[in-house]
């Protein structure tokens, strides 16, 4: 992490979660940052928040970072009051081609209080976005996944030609499958949050990543139509999923492919990358190349024994993805 402790003393920072605008050549880094002693279980059980939402910028593609700037109360406003702790990512957070800049995060709501005091079986976790259209000037609170109990979630862009461009989520459950929603970015509001019985979750959950990708116009036309509706045969970009394959445990990290995003039942089954021990991972794109860059976590004996980088060619997924 980029922010010392020692401009932080007494605090630790967690859950790194990079942002890029290109139109200013700036990357946004959004942690949040606990006080060393504080746990979030006292947090959900007290129902005193203690996480600070903050993040530095660079301008030189990481070489030096600004001090951090903490954006807690201007993201949540008044749900602050019902937030019993919050943070980021990890993963990674999207610019839209708009230049709206979106940033994936979760919050432990209070959904109720008796004589003040937090219920702690009504404390229940909900991913949730904020936005920002200036460039970061100002921040924004956008919609949340209310229905179910979801924690660590990413988002990316769904690219349609008419130019009305959807938003999706996949976020983390502990309830043996993931969710996912759409929304339109106009609205960031998420109304279709559902479970995806295709896309399972190990016990207690895992982090996952998502993004999008445009492919050659000869490719796309090669996608099968599925469960097609007037809506899906606009959609010109796919969706790629890393997570986990088991529902047994963190191993075998797969890479998911949906050529037809907004029908839910089209995801492949996953091409492993890695056999074994597998826990956290994040997607990227190298759009001009059509090759995609995984950094994740994984082990001999647990899932979390070290880092590792695996790029992949658009080529080798098609490949190894089976039809669905």
């Amino acid at each position: 992490m980029p922010v010392s402790h020692a401009k932080l003393p007494g605090h630790r920072t967690m859950n790194p979660c990079p942002l890029y605008h290109p139109d200013t050549d700036t990357v946004f880094l959004f942690f949040v940052c606990v006080k060393s002693e504080i746990s979030e279980f006292r947090q959900i059980i007290t129902g005193r928040n203690a996480a600070r939402l903050c993040y530095v910028t660079s301008r030189d593609h990481g070489q030096s970072w600004s001090l951090p700037k903490d954006v807690t109360e201007e993201v949540l406003g008044e749900d602050l009051k019902s937030c019993a702790t919050l943070t980021v990512g990890p993963g990674h957070g999207v610019c839209s081609p708009s230049g709206r800049l979106i940033v994936p995060a979760y919050l432990y709501y209070i959904h109720s209080r008796v004589c003040g005091l937090p219920v702690p079986w009504k404390t229940k976790p909900h991913s949730f976005i904020f936005y920002s259209d200036d460039r970061g000037e100002s921040w924004h609170k956008g919609s949340g996944l209310w229905r179910q109990k979801t924690g660590e979630c990413e988002v990316a862009e769904v690219t349609c030609s008419s130019g009305n461009d959807l938003l999706y989520c996949s976020a983390r459950t502990g309830q043996r499958y993931r969710v996912e929603a759409t929304s339109s970015p106009q609205s960031m509001e998420f109304t279709d949050a559902h479970y995806n019985k295709s896309l399972c979750e190990p016990p207690h959950g895992c982090q996952g990543s998502v993004v999008s990708y445009r492919p050659p116009e000869a490719t796309q036309d090669e996608a099968d139509g599925g469960e097609e509706s007037p809506l899906q045969h606009s959609v010109t970009s796919w969706l790629l999923y890393s997570h986990p394959t088991s529902s047994r445990g963190r191993v075998d990290l797969g890479v998911y492919l949906n050529k037809s995003p907004l029908v839910p039942s089209t995801w492949t089954p996953p091409w492993v990358i890695n056999e074994g021990p597998s826990g956290y991972s994040d997607l990227a794109v190298c759009q001009d190349t059509h090759s995609f860059a995984c950094l994740f976590e994984c082990g001999k004996d647990a899932a979390c024994e070290k880092i590792v980088f695996r790029r992949f060619t658009m080529d080798e997924l098609l490949n190894n993805s089976s039809k669905p």
